[in-house]
This record gives structure tokens, sequence and C-alpha cells, in this order.
């Protein structure tokens, strides 16, 4: 079992790691009936994106004695109706650091592949953008 999810009424999940028993909170978002308090299902899809992306980097990175740390992910999650799913992520990857051209490349394909973003469906818009130094 990789985690489970609680219902606490209220439009609220807790979510528990079972491996580390760490845990985090959603919450239905307010133009869906929710207060908006925590991260939404579709929130944590999202952004599970950018996670995924800067952790397949400093996997690769790590391998490269590319020093990493610093480096932020900011997520745009865009919904769309009938059905309501998403429709977009846009990922804006900044990289506090100076790389040559070659390992901008690898990390930057790195990103690209990783296994969420081909375990998103297809018809959800990815569009992904590096800031380096």
């Amino acid at each position: 079992m990789t985690s489970k999810v609680t219902y606490l009424g209220e439009l609220r999940t807790e979510n528990q790691h079972i491996r580390s028993g760490n845990v985090y909170h959603t919450d239905a978002p307010l133009d869906n009936n929710g207060k908006g308090e925590a991260f939404s299902p579709t929130d944590t899809v999202a952004t599970g994106l950018a996670n995924c992306m800067l952790t397949v980097m400093g996997i690769k990175a790590q391998k490269m004695e590319v020093d990493m740390t610093g480096s932020t992910a900011e997520v745009t999650k865009i919904m769309a109706s009938d059905p309501r799913r998403i429709s977009k992520i846009e990922v804006q990857i900044n990289m506090p650091f100076e790389a040559d051209e070659k390992t901008r490349k690898i990390l930057e394909h790195s990103a690209r592949t990783c296994p969420v973003i081909y375990s998103l469906h297809s018809e959800i818009e990815k569009v992904v953008t590096f800031n380096w130094n």
C-alpha cells in the first residue's frame, strides 16, 4: 500500500504516506463548493508534475555532480468544464545556477520525460518553461 486517504467531512481529506507517515490535506476549491483551505485534488496532480520534474532532474544532477539546491517550480493549473477536468498545466522551472548548454539540455530532457508527464492524459496541455540563472 502506498497511501491511505480518509474523508474528514466538509469536502476535506487527510492523506497519509504509509512508509513515512507524512500527512497532507486536500480541500475542495472555492469554485467547486469547497473552502479552498488546502490543495485541491487537482492541485495535487498539477503540483505532482513539478515535483516529479524537479526530482528526476535532481537524480540526473547528482550523477553529473551538479547542485540544484534552491531550484523552484511555479505551477499554474487551468480547469475546463463539461466535464470538469484539468485542461492545462503550466510549469515554470527556475534554475538559480550557471550551467553549460550540454548540462541544460540533459536536465531539461530529464524533466520533460518524467513519469508523471507520461502518466497525464494526452489531452492535458503541458507548457514547461526553464529559466536559467
